[in-house]
């Protein structure tokens, strides 16, 4: 159901690879709800997954751009802004990935030249991303920019690797950047932490599936969506949010707030 919410909004939209990802399904939300926007990947992503569809549905186009590289996001927040007609209302910055992951690492025996290309991608773009938007003073008043998150950036998932560390490190920079943002351009700036989700990137989590059942049982409204983090993110997109700012804010259907379930007492019981 649409409600026109970002009717005559326009932004950036990092990060959708395939219909799985959180990125690809808040563009389809966002362009439902009036919204315009360009996508933008890295290139290699571009090439590996199906955004060009993704831009025929939504009517938007694709802007290739390494969030690493500082001379690629000018030239697409110039881009951005040029095919869209004006400064931006919002900005999802959806992107992660940990090379110490993909290589099989242990956290106790990482490769730091991968820990560091880790971090710059999950975090360090982030405050890229802000610092040319704010430089270049990219942002409309009232704007909006999130990034996705994750809990393990303050409890231990063992499993979670580098990327625990690189995502509380991203929820800093919201903080920090969020604040400069807010007092000197009245941009809101927000984490969304979000419920494990069957994404390209979560399913590369070791256990991944067995920590999602267990995730279910703990939150007393089960395990947020791809979908309902989309809709939670235009949320924060819209102008219903617009005092919201240095906030990380849970979608996980309360499991940040539990100690233990029934549900998960009674499986551990009948595991024993």
């Amino acid at each position: 159901m649409s409600y026109n919410l970002l009717k005559g909004k326009r932004g950036i939209i990092f990060g959708a690879l395939d219909e799985n990802s959180i990125a690809w399904k808040t563009a389809e939300r966002v362009h439902e709800e009036g919204g315009s926007f360009v996508l933008t990947n890295a290139p290699i992503a571009l090439r590996m997954g199906q955004i060009k569809k993704l831009a025929e549905k939504t009517n938007s186009e694709v802007i290739p751009a390494d969030a690493t590289n500082l001379e690629d996001l000018e030239n697409l927040v110039t881009k951005a802004t040029e095919i869209l007609g004006g400064k931006l209302d919002f900005v999802l910055h959806s992107i992660g990935m940990s090379v110490n992951v993909r290589k099989g690492n242990h956290y106790t025996n990482q490769n730091y030249n991968f820990t560091h290309k880790g971090w710059d991608i999950s975090a360090g773009s982030f405050h890229k991303t802000m610092q040319v938007l704010y430089q270049k003073d990219a942002m409309n008043e009232w704007g909006s920019i999130i990034a996705l998150t994750y809990m393990a950036s303050q409890r231990v998932f063992p499993d979670y690797n580098d990327m625990a560390d690189n995502k509380a490190y991203l929820e800093s920079i919201a903080r920090s950047f969020g604040y400069f943002f807010g007092r000197d351009k009245k941009v809101r700036v927000n984490t969304i932490s979000q419920s494990p989700t069957p994404t390209t990137a979560g399913q590369g989590v070791k256990g991944f599936d067995g920590f999602m059942s267990y995730a279910d049982k703990m939150s007393p409204l089960g395990n947020a969506t791809a979908l309902d983090c989309a809709n939670y993110t235009v949320a924060m997109f819209s102008d219903l949010t617009k005092r919201v700012t240095l906030q990380n804010l849970y979608n996980d259907g309360g499991f940040s707030n539990m100690g233990v379930s029934d549900a998960v007492m009674e499986a551990f019981v009948e595991g024993n």
